[in-house]
């Protein structure tokens, strides 16, 4: 990372608060996968627990609503548009008939500050369309837009189809010379619409290191390096209360006010954040952006996160020791720790069933396997998944390291190519646990397969998912289709496989 880095000591922070911080992290439960802490524009601490890392893209979920906020900014700065514009006057021929009062006064300020009038989730019913556009405006909007906040992620879509119509852009695009490529921060992925345009609320994927530097020129008021990226008045609006959120709220850090695509927070913090908990934090006051990324259950184990932040972080600056050698080794015992904590074991018992070049037919499931087949040489595997399309996918393993591979999986709105880090061990001497780690994501598959003479029961399970369905079945060995020896591929190389 191309930031300077320093003792959090030189910035009233100790490494033994720091020390007892992450000790909390672990105590909770809380499965961070990679974590920066920023003071005074220098890296104080950071971590990625193996085998995530910082430099990774990943996965923003609703974390992209708050780029989709800077994009808008800049173009805004560029006069290209005005907050004050009429959501109609974007989509002239593809307004329903006829366009509601509520409709026709609905602005970009209102698509951005969550108040378009819309009393219900609209999600549910704009995603499972073609068209997202015509479905949004043609939409009941019950409120007068402006008094009415309800959360809502085609809203932020909205928005980046009002980018791109005015900027002749996909967002992306848009953002390489003005925001991506000033900030250093390689060029991103951001999942479409059945249309094929930005899906702006969802579907960006940034490294840790990027979320970082989003969050440092946040904090220096649209400058970075030296360079003006987005107008100070912008940031202002954007981190200013533009909606009260506080209505049925049950997290204390999302009923502080709502902003430009981004929540307000207590003692003057704010944040972009996406589910899981992917994380972006600014303190002004402090000098302070944390960025993260989470597996987390459930977004009330992101409050207990930020809770941490307070207690263990924001109320121990300026109480610093001197930089003691024993609580830096602390810390660094302690950062060890977790940066393996996330690693199956692995092993090989003395006695195992032979699956060398055997094949087992699946009963039907949710991911669409029909067979499943193993070749084993030594401490390799490999397991092959043939599909109802006929598709032969390949998952390569070692029962000794951890390989990495490409692979296809779900990501927010598709199955897309990307980084997977595999796990195999014999749990007993009938049961097999394949782990999957697609580190650009919050998601970690588990394959447990258990062998009974000449039937199988596999057992899919994933940690956390919007959509993915866990499931269990049982398949039947194939005595006329045993597998035939590959071309010579050495399981250790990497594949493409496919994993529903």
């Amino acid at each position: 990372m191309d930031l300077p880095h320093d003792y959090p000591e030189n910035h009233g922070l100790s490494s033994q608060a720091l020390t007892h911080f992450y000790a909390a992290i672990e105590k909770q439960s809380l499965d961070v996968n990679t974590f920066i802490l920023i003071q005074d524009g220098c890296v104080t601490s950071k971590f990625a627990r193996s085998p995530y890392r910082l430099d990774c893209p990943q996965l923003l979920f609703s974390l992209s609503k708050s780029i989709t906020s800077l994009a808008v900014g800049i173009a805004w700065d560029h006069s290209l548009l005005s907050l004050e514009d009429k959501v109609i006057s974007f989509f002239q021929n593809r307004l329903p008939d006829p366009v509601s009062p509520n409709l026709s006064k609905m602005t970009i300020h209102h698509l951005l500050s969550m108040n378009a009038g819309h009393h219900e989730d609209i999600y549910a019913v704009v995603a499972q369309e073609e068209d997202w556009v015509s479905t949004f405006l043609s939409l009941e909007i019950e409120h007068e837009p402006g008094t009415h906040y309800r959360y809502s992620t085609h809203s932020t879509y909205m928005l980046a189809a009002i980018l791109e119509t005015v900027t002749g852009q996909n967002v992306i695009d848009f953002l390489m010379p003005t925001l991506f490529d000033p900030l250093g921060i390689p060029r991103p992925t951001w999942e479409t619409c059945p249309k094929g345009m930005t899906a702006g609320g969802m579907g960006l994927s940034l490294s840790t290191e990027s979320i970082a530097k989003i969050g440092l020129m946040l904090l220096d008021q649209g400058v970075y390096a030296g360079k003006r990226i987005l107008s100070e008045q912008y940031i202002r609006l954007a981190t200013s209360e533009q909606s009260d959120n506080r209505l049925g709220a049950k997290r204390i850090d999302s009923a502080q006010g709502y902003g430009y695509q981004i929540h307000l927070c207590r003692r003057g913090c704010y944040r972009g954040d996406g589910g899981f908990g992917q994380l972006c934090f600014v303190a002004p006051e402090e000098k302070i952006v944390i960025a993260a990324t989470s597996s987390f259950e459930s977004m009330n184990q992101l409050q207990t996160l930020l809770d941490l932040i307070y207690e263990h972080i924001f109320d121990r600056l300026d109480k610093s020791d001197s930089l003691a050698p024993e609580n830096r080794s602390a810390l660094q015992s302690q950062l060890s720790k977790m940066n393996n904590s996330a690693l199956p074991s692995q092993s090989i018992p003395s006695k195992m069933p032979d699956i060398h070049q055997h094949r087992y037919a699946l009963q039907p499931n949710p991911s669409g396997p029909r067979t499943v087949a193993f070749t084993q040489q030594d401490t390799t595997l490999t397991v092959h998944f043939i599909y109802r399309d006929s598709k032969d996918q390949l998952l390569p393993f070692d029962f000794t390291s951890p390989l990495h591979a490409t692979s296809v999986f779900n990501k927010d709105l598709s199955i897309c190519s990307q980084e997977v880090v595999t796990y195999a061990s014999w749990q007993s001497h009938d049961t097999l646990q394949l782990t999957l780690f697609y580190i650009e994501t919050p998601y970690v598959v588990t394959y447990t397969i258990v062998f009974h003479g000449e039937s199988i029961n596999l057992q899919f399970d994933i940690n956390v998912s919007l959509n993915i369905s866990e499931y269990c079945v049982t398949g039947d060995l194939l005595h006329d289709h045993l597998i035939k020896e590959r071309s010579n591929a050495d399981p250790r190389n990497e594949h493409r496989y496919e994993t529903r």
